[in-house]
This record gives structure tokens, C-alpha cells and sequence, in this order.
């Protein structure tokens, strides 16, 4: 039987330790468990809210229903064609974890997205993305519940509205369904993305001319190992802050004044400009708030120090768009979910 806790703290349940009560909590291991906890919703008249890792989540009030914690796990390979396969993972299964099952099979299309702190079922919400892949990039299907009927859908790439750390399941269905399982169409022959950021340079600096899908997921590890906080030492919620997408006609206005101004393509039109570029030299990186502030090899991380609570959190987010937007006219957009 599904155990219901009331008034549950739900602070160590997130990467960033900041935290409130959960009006009523359960952790599900099962189907079953969920099938359980969605009549009990019902017949208490309380909304479900779902919690994965916790790893992009900042938790600033108390949550009015029942807050599940979801710890169903597990992968397989579910069809194996000539020269592709579909894996599938449950989505309380560890997102780093689902990686290294691929790449130990010897399949290409996640190992970019490696090290990513996380649930696989927050990895469609979200349409995680690293060095120049995305989810969208090699999505197939997930499965899908509906917190009301209990019912199952099936969810195909164009069903989930895809776009940058974007999908329908963060704006018109938000709430609505608990994603169950997330199968993606990966590659037999691996055809390795090198050229974003940093990975080619750091292979090249191993002396790796071939690399495998191995030395990819190292090389990515040991960079984002160098610049990223582990939640684990020091709490954060990963990237605070999506990347800016704007038009190349205003990028040209901001090189003049600030020259060396990064920039990725999106377009003939469009481009993204790094949001860590623009909150360093807005003045934040490495500056402390009390408890909270931005991390000083990263300035895109906000991180928390010991016992910061949401209210400076949200204090320290508020400074910060009001500054880049100041300084540079862009409007910075939370990546991190704020409840």
C-alpha cells in the first residue's frame, strides 16, 4: 500500500537545498503506485505535482496537494534494426545512468549529453541539450499518464512541441500528465558531434584523433567536471538561465559596443548569445549574496552556499536580469522550473 506522508519538507529532495513543505508526499516505485496515488488524488481533491531529481527545481513555497516522488526505474533495448536501435528508460531512472547504458551498447546520439543531473522523465519536459545536441535531436516516444483519468498516451516528436529547453509538456499540459517512460532512436554507427564549445580542443589535448563514444563521454566529463559545481559538494540547480536567442541584427548593434560578444547560430537571422557571458560581465560571477550567489567558474549557476533560503534565491535572481538587461537590453529567462 502506498504510504502518504503529510507535511513533508521537501529541501534535501532538490540538487539546489532549498526547499518548503509538501502539503502530502509519496514516493512511487511502480505503475502500480501511481495508479494508487492518482485515486487517492481524486478522492481528496488534491492536485499531484511531480518530483524527479530535483535538479532543476527551485522550491519557493509551500506545496498545496500531493507531491510524488518518482523512483520508477529501469532501461532496455526495446527493437534493434541494421543500423539503428530503440532504447527506452523509465523516467525516474537516472539520466547520467541511461547515457552510460548507451554508450556501453556502443549507441551514438546521447553521449553529448552526458553528465546532465537529472531524471530521464525531465529530459523531454525540458528538452535537455549540451554541445550541440538536444533531446529533440533523437527522440522517438514517450509514454504518458494522465493525473486525472489514469489513462495512457502515447507522445511521438511532434506531440511534444520541442523547442529551445522547451515542450508542451512545460506549457499547455504542464501538470497534466506524468511522463512514464522516454524511448530515443539512437545510431549502430556512431557519427560524433565535435564541433561545440570546447570537445574538439580537449580531445585534440588527450592526443585522441579517432574518439570513441568513451572518449567523447570522458572528455565531456573531465570539461564539465572544470566549470561545473557537483550539486553534491556544492548545491545548485544546474543552468539558472537559458541562453539568449535574438536577432543577428542586434547582435552586430552589441558587438560594437562590447566586441568579443559570443555567439552560436540559429539561423541566417537568429543567434544565441551565451547567458554566462552576459551575467560576467554584468559583474556576478563569483559575487555572494549572503548564502546565495553565482558561481565563480561559472557565472550561469547560481549557487547555494549553506542555508539560503528561496527568498534570497529569487532576491539574487531578480539582480540579475535587472542587471543584464540594463547593461545589455536582453531579458534573461529562467531555465530552472520556480514553483
Amino acid at each position: 500500500m502506498l504510504k502518504i506522508e503529510p507535511n513533508k519538507n521537501l529541501t534535501r529532495l532538490t540538487t539546489l537545498q532549498i526547499g518548503a513543505p509538501a502539503e502530502f508526499f509519496a514516493v512511487i516505485k511502480s505503475r502500480e503506485d501511481l495508479d494508487e496515488a492518482i485515486v487517492w488524488a481524486k478522492k481528496n481533491k488534491k492536485t499531484i505535482w511531480i518530483l524527479g531529481g530535483g535538479s532543476n527545481v527551485l522550491i519557493s513555497k509551500k506545496i498545496v496537494g500531493l507531491v510524488l516522488k518518482n523512483e520508477i526505474r529501469g532501461m532496455a533495448i526495446k527493437k534493434e534494426g541494421a543500423t539503428t536501435a530503440i532504447v527506452e528508460a523509465k523516467s525516474g531512472e537516472s539520466w547520467i545512468r541511461f547515457v552510460n547504458f548507451t554508450v556501453e551498447h556502443n549507441l551514438s546520439g546521447l553521449e553529448n549529453l552526458f553528465l546532465i543531473y537529472g531524471t530521464v522523465g525531465a529530459a523531454p519536459v525540458q528538452n535537455i541539450g549540451a554541445y550541440g545536441v538536444e533531446l529533440k535531436d533523437v527522440f522517438y516516444s514517450l509514454t504518458a499518464i494522465d493525473l486525472k483519468t489514469g489513462c495512457e498516451r502515447i507522445f511521438k516528436p511532434a506531440d511534444c512541441r520541442f523547442g529551445y529547453r522547451d515542450s508542451i509538456f512545460k506549457n499547455k499540459l504542464k501538470g497534466r500528465y506524468f511522463i512514464y517512460s522516454v524511448a530515443v532512436k539512437l545510431s549502430k554507427k556512431p557519427s560524433l558531434k565535435l564541433d561545440y564549445g570546447s570537445l574538439r580542443e580537449k580531445l585534440a589535448e588527450q592526443g585522441i584523433k579517432k574518439p570513441s563514444l568513451k572518449d567523447v563521454v570522458a572528455a565531456i566529463a573531465e570539461i564539465r567536471n572544470s566549470k561545473l559545481p557537483n550539486p553534491g559538494t556544492l548545491p545548485n540547480a544546474g543552468s539558472f538561465f537559458k541562453n539568449i536567442e535574438t536577432s543577428l541584427a542586434i547582435y552586430k548593434k552589441l558587438l560594437k559596443k562590447y566586441p568579443g560578444l559570443p555567439f552560436w547560430p540559429v539561423s541566417a537571422a537568429r543567434v544565441k548569445i551565451p547567458a554566462g557571458w552576459l551575467i560576467e560581465n554584468a559583474g556576478f560571477k563569483g559575487k555572494k549574496f549572503g548564502s546565495v550567489g553565482m558561481h565563480d567558474k561559472q557565472a550561469l549557476i547560481l549557487v547555494n552556499y549553506g542555508g539560503a533560503s528561496a527568498k534570497q534565491a529569487g532576491a539574487l535572481v531578480k539582480k540579475v536580469k535587472a542587471a543584464v538587461k540594463k547593461k545589455f537590453g536582453l531579458d534573461l529567462e529562467e531555465e530552472v522550473n520556480i514553483i
